[in-house]
């Protein structure tokens, strides 16, 4: 048996942007808490990281903000230095890719 650290994150397309040879796509995920007496949404915004050619094309070509998406792949944990300073970092690496809804119609659900 494999020892992995993956993740998934099912959410709204909030923006994205060509860092390099990647795409960093944000994506936001909307958990519910209760606030006293009523529900509130409470959105978490994830930055997955897509090295992926085919990918990215798919992307450019079909996905637009506020699309909703899945994505799903490993966790990498890395550091750098800045400033003297060690800087630790958590990237999300998109394996699996799938959009899910066209963001006229995830509106609609609401």
């Amino acid at each position: 048996m494999r020892n992995v650290a993956r993740f998934e994150v099912r959410g709204q397309v909030v923006r994205s942007a060509h860092v390099g040879k990647a795409l960093k796509l944000t994506i936001a995920a909307n958990y519910q808490v209760k606030d006293g007496t009523e529900w509130k949404d409470d959105p978490h915004y994830n930055t997955v990281t897509i090295f992926s050619d085919r990918t990215q094309g798919y992307i450019a070509e079909h996905v637009g903000t506020g699309d909703l998406v899945q994505a799903e792949g490993r966790i990498r944990q890395g550091s750098f230095e800045k400033n003297g300073e060690t800087v630790y970092t958590v990237d999300l690496i998109c394996d699996t890719f799938s959009r899910l809804a066209r963001a006229s119609s995830t509106r609609d659900e609401g």
